[in-house]
């Protein structure tokens, strides 16, 4: 067995070592998100009811995505606690179970995408132009599925073994053929017809099965993989219950925080396709913003998870306390662009005056959304590092879907309507009633979180250290 590299034990040399490892997966992170950038700027550009579906379709895609990402990410913790003990043969081995994982979760992904319906049951009155984009969406994102869960597995291998630039690397290369297929099937360029937003999806799909090939061309062929004898193998349900058994809670706490965002697009429809639209670039902007923090989240909590694998907890916890710090002082940074640099943010992203007018107002409460939102997802990814999942997930679920999810609904849409509407306009002037009170108490809900998770970090430490 080789062991992991040694790590560093100061403060300042953790801090570094965390800054080092979290850039790539920062630039991976916003490499992959531009997907969903050039989706709504081109969209948008298109028409209006394209960038409604695409919104509403995309919202519907990233809850299935994201929740059965996060069960897949279970890999991660897993295999860093095994490269840092040096069980490299085990890595090797419980990556492959981590293939037949994706491989299952994307029938049950495809299952729930094909019918729409039932997710627009809440939207109210959706045209009919704008519902038939968002299933001919759908059926495009179905065959993207199996190939960007898959490619989750080499994502979670290159972050355990910290070797993030693979991933980095890849979605870099993809940027320009996403931007590519997009125009060609969006606007129908080079006699092809033009779809709107389901070219959009087609887009995604065809770029999706080149990064999956690309990936698992390189960790077939660098040598520093060899180490570890990647192997698929037979399906072993020892191996895929302990996936599951962490996986399970991971993925619901994933899609706790994702599915927010869906049921606010789907319940903000009913304000017609202007709100939606500027409610669309607010929900891209943020989530474009937690890029940074989940970047850091996911270096803090693969080294944490390495040190807990050597046996260090001492240098698990600076780990995590100097991920904390590089995520506050990251959170500040980014606020101050968004503040500076919002005429220039909302022009790229639509030339409708109308939607600009919604997303305007909106913007004003993102600064602090994202800081909240900063601190409770590298908060989560700690816990995940000691393969701590269940009280996350309930946590978040009580922060986020109760406070933040169903009280934006009751202040926005249900009997509660218009109690916010003194600070509602006092953050963010001139919003509509009920997507300003959604963001408003999805805000709260995050700072809650926050809290909830930090508090249960340190009682985890404490007994650990015990």
């Amino acid at each position: 067995m080789t062991p992991a590299p040694a790590a560093p034990m100061t403060f300042g040399a953790t801090l570094r070592g965390i800054a080092k490892q979290a850039w790539p997966v920062l630039i991976s992170q916003w490499a992959g998100i531009s997907f969903g950038v050039l989706d709504t700027a081109m969209t948008g550009h298109s028409s209006p009811d394209d960038l409604a579906a695409m919104a509403l379709s995309a919202s519907i895609y990233i809850t299935v995505f994201v929740g059965l990402m996060g069960v897949v990410h279970a890999l991660i913790p897993i295999l860093a606690q095994q490269f840092g003990a040096g069980n490299n043969r085990e890595v090797g081995r419980s990556w492959g179970q981590g293939v037949w994982l994706a491989l299952g979760l994307s029938v049950v992904g495809a299952a729930l995408m094909l019918f729409p319906d039932l997710w627009l049951s809440m939207s109210g009155e959706v045209a009919p132009g704008v519902r038939d984009r968002i299933a001919t969406y759908l059926q495009a994102l179905v065959l993207a599925l199996p190939a960007a869960l898959v490619f989750r597995t080499i994502y979670a291998l290159g972050t355990a073994v910290s070797r993030p630039k693979l991933v980095m690397a890849i979605n870099l290369s993809i940027i320009g053929f996403k931007a590519l297929f997009n125009w060609l099937f969006i606007y129908g360029k080079l006699g092809l017809p033009a779809m709107g937003a389901a070219g959009a999806g087609l887009a995604t799909a065809v770029v999706s099965w080149m990064s999956l090939g690309l990936g698992l061309w390189v960790i077939t062929h660098d040598r520093y993989y060899r180490r570890f004898q990647l192997r698929v193998g037979r399906p072993d349900w020892k191996a895929l219950k302990e996936l599951l058994r962490l996986g399970l809670p991971m993925g619901g706490s994933y899609l706790v925080e994702v599915s927010a965002f869906t049921f606010m697009a789907l319940l903000v429809a009913r304000e017609g396709t202007f709100v939606t639209g500027g409610h669309q670039i607010m929900s891209n902007l943020a989530a474009l913003c937690y890029m940074m923090p989940m970047a850091l989240g996911v270096a803090t909590a693969a080294l944490t998870a390495q040190a807990i694998g050597a046996g260090n907890l001492a240098h698990a916890h600076r780990t995590g306390m100097a991920g904390l710090v590089l995520g506050l002082m990251g959170a500040l940074l980014t606020s101050a662009v968004l503040l500076a640099g919002r005429p220039l943010i909302l022009a790229a992203y639509t030339d409708d005056a109308a939607v600009a007018a919604v997303a305007t107002t909106l913007l004003a409460v993102l600064p602090l959304f994202h800081l909240f939102d900063s601190m409770q997802c590298i908060n989560s990814y700690l816990l995940r590092a000691y393969k701590v999942a269940v009280v996350p997930l309930i946590l978040q679920t009580v922060a986020l879907a109760g406070v933040g999810l169903v009280g934006g609904w009751w202040f926005g849409f249900g009997p509660g309507r218009g109690g916010l509407d003194g600070l509602r306009n006092l953050l963010v002037p001139g919003s509509p009633e009920g997507a300003g009170s959604m963001w408003l108490m999805a805000m709260f809900g995050l700072a809650l979180s926050a809290a909830l998770l930090h508090l249960w970090y340190r009682r985890i430490v404490r007994t650990l250290g015990r």
